[in-house]
This record gives structure tokens, C-alpha cells and sequence, in this order.
């Protein structure tokens, strides 16, 4: 293939997966082929490559003969999901040392996020907030490979969204305890930080676990 042809597929992978994790396209709902070629401005051969690699990130299932659609989430998917998530993120606080400062800055930003979304009242941004919080305390480990990791699972799990009546409610307790996070981190409490977040993804599987079988 083309060079050319491989970016258009990744930036079309870009832009799909951005539309599903922004909510635009919900789980469960068909992809149409012939309206993202003319969105995207690709071919079919580009686009089908493209959807390919987003059924191998779990975002996309293909049925045969029915076509492309954005994946939904199960309570099994959730559980294995808050699994990778703690063994990911719980084990990335334990390996933070010594931190820099544009490294504070961006976890002060991330936190910094999340509270002014919750004072704006905005599910979106406090979804996308509480999201940036989650990989920026991975990022920090300073491991390109477990923040590709992190990020992939944290894509999928942004599915689990549409399952609730009301995303705000149940971000808004969560990135209360996002400071609190992030001073551990500071001070270095690595270990006490760690074990909080333990807590923190226990609890967050609880409560989405709930709105699955309500």
C-alpha cells in the first residue's frame, strides 16, 4: 500500500475513533460506509482498512453481511476492563520516581479540568477531563508502551457512557477525589497513592456495574 493510502487510513482511524469516543456515533449503531467515504474523502479499500484496525481496538464489531457497527459494552467486558485498568494504572503510580516540573504542571492541569467542568455543569468535558486525569497519572511512569496500553483501554471504556441516564452524576464524585490523587503523587506517596486509586477503580466498577443492571 501506498504511503499516502496508510495515512489516510490512520487519519481515518483518528477521526472515527474521536467520533465514538466523543459520543457522536453511539454503541450499537451502523457505520455507513458509503457516508464516511465521502466524509473522510477515502476509498473503500482506506476505509475498510481503517475499521479493520478499529474492530483489533475493540471499538468496532463487524457482523458478515450486515456491515460495520460501534460496539456495546457487556457487564463481563466491564469487569475485565477495571482489571486492566487497576493492574495499569495502580501499577504505574508504583513505578512514578522522580517527577519533572512540566509533569506536575500537566497533572495540576488535568486535575484543574475536571473542576471546572463540574462547576460548568458539562458531562462531555467532564468525561474528557476525568479520562485526561487517568492518562496523565500514566504518563507519568514514563513508559511509552503502558500509556498506549492505558489509553486503548480507557478508549473502550469511554463506551460504557451510554449506558448512563446521566454521565455528570457519576463522574462528579470521582474527580472530587482527583486532588486529593494527585497531592499524594506530588509528595511522592507513591505507594498510599496507589492503593487510593485501588480503591477509587473498585468503586468506579461498582457504580458502573449498577447502571447495567438497573
Amino acid at each position: 500500500m501506498a504511503h499516502s493510502d496508510t495515512s489516510a487510513a490512520g487519519r481515518a482511524i483518528d477521526v472515527i475513533r474521536a467520533r465514538i469516543i466523543a459520543g457522536e456515533i453511539h454503541p450499537g449503531e451502523r457505520l455507513t460506509e458509503e457516508q464516511l467515504r465521502a466524509d473522510l474523502g477515502i476509498s473503500r479499500s482506506t476505509l475498510r482498512e481503517a475499521l479493520r484496525s478499529l474492530v483489533q481496538q475493540r471499538l468496532v464489531v463487524h457482523h458478515l453481511a450486515r456491515g460495520f457497527f460501534v460496539r456495546s459494552l457487556t457487564s463481563t467486558d466491564l469487569i475485565d476492563l477495571y482489571l486492566v485498568r487497576r493492574m495499569v494504572e495502580c501499577g504505574a503510580v508504583r513505578q512514578i520516581s522522580q517527577l519533572t516540573v512540566p509533569q506536575l504542571q500537566h497533572l495540576a492541569s488535568a486535575v484543574d479540568r475536571g473542576t471546572r467542568a463540574v462547576t460548568e455543569r458539562s458531562w462531555q468535558d467532564a468525561a474528557s477531563a476525568s479520562i485526561g486525569f487517568h492518562e496523565a497519572i500514566v504518563d507519568l511512569a514514563g513508559s511509552p508502551r503502558l500509556s498506549e496500553i492505558n489509553q486503548r483501554t480507557l478508549a473502550e471504556f469511554r463506551l460504557s457512557y451510554a449506558v448512563m441516564a446521566n454521565p455528570f452524576d457519576f463522574h462528579v464524585p470521582f474527580i472530587a477525589r482527583h486532588a486529593e490523587l494527585a497531592h499524594l503523587i506530588q509528595q511522592g506517596r507513591t505507594e498510599r497513592a496507589a492503593d487510593m486509586l485501588h480503591q477509587y477503580l473498585m468503586d468506579s466498577e461498582q457504580a458502573v456495574l449498577t447502571l447495567f443492571r438497573t
